[in-house]
């Protein structure tokens, strides 16, 4: 199936987004400055991974970065000796490859190094592809570091593209390293996988993962349900601009609130995907 969305990323600066109306009650759900500060805080690794060269992702230490030439998956992976983590960060599209790997929307059954989940989940073949050929060297390195660093949490990160390897990365650091911690953080995340995939996610990580929707972003909402997919939890979508803890409200745990980033019709990639928290999402921060 071709998607509207897919197009790399580097090309489609020039898309406009429509606002949207303040929804009813928001000030009652605002999430809190702190809450926002993490997802801004960790919003920086992802967009760090577009950088060619990042030699100090969000300021911290870079561990190593990794790809694959066949499916042009690429990210890095850094840590951080103040917070006690471990970051993996995924790239989002940049290129026709890309592009093909977000077309390959048939779900598959859900098979990757060191995961163990529940009989019937499949998740877009693209996506499973793209974390796979590097997966192995990943959790490899992970567990390396693991080993040098013991009790370090470990967080995985991306946008887009990057996003749904990001939250394919979680699983997999789950399985594999189950006495430690495990946080997701994504933006603008296509949805990965059908609904046993989505519950899956939600029982492992509960309020551990964080998917963050930027008002009209088309790309979270660019497979439909229709498809057999399902979002996993917990949605935070910022909507109106400007972007702030105000502005941003906790959606319902389930992954799929009608009345968050769900109610918009998916424009695909637009302004809003492009730009979060002020900010052009290839921004790097890398010193």
């Amino acid at each position: 199936m071709k998607l509207s969305w897919l197009v790399p990323l580097s090309c489609a600066f020039l898309a406009v987004a429509h606002p949207l109306a303040s929804p009813r009650g928001l000030e009652k759900r605002s999430i809190s400055e702190a809450l926002y500060d993490d997802l801004f805080f960790y919003f920086k690794y992802a967009s760090s991974a577009y950088s060619i060269v990042c030699a100090s992702p969000n300021g911290n230490v870079l561990v190593e970065e990794f790809s694959n030439a066949i499916t042009d998956t690429q990210g890095y992976i850094a840590r951080d000796d103040s917070r006690k983590e471990i970051i993996v960060a995924l790239r989002g599209s940049t290129s026709v490859q890309d592009a093909l790997t977000d077309s390959e929307d048939d779900l598959i059954p859900y098979t990757s190094p060191g995961v163990s989940p529940p009989a019937g989940s499949t998740v877009h073949m693209g996506f499973l592809t793209a974390w796979n050929s590097v997966a192995p060297g990943v959790i490899s390195a992970v567990r390396s570091q693991l080993a040098s660093y013991p009790g370090y949490a470990i967080v995985t990160s991306g946008h887009s593209l990057g996003a749904a390897l990001s939250s394919l990365a979680a699983v997999s650091m789950k399985g594999n390293f189950p006495t430690s911690p495990v946080r997701m953080y994504t933006y603008g995340q296509p949805r990965t996988g059908n609904p046993t995939y989505a519950y899956y996610v939600n029982d492992l990580f509960g309020s551990d993962a964080f998917r963050f929707v930027h008002t009209t972003d088309g790309v979270p909402t660019s497979i439909p349900q229709s498809l057999g997919y399902r979002h996993h939890g917990i949605e935070y979508w910022q909507n109106p601009d400007p972007p702030s803890a105000a502005t941003t409200v906790q959606c319902a745990a389930d992954g799929e609130d009608p009345t968050c980033s769900d109610s918009v019709p998916s424009g695909g990639i637009n302004a809003a995907h492009l730009v979060y928290f002020g900010v052009l999402v290839i921004t790097p921060y890398c010193s």
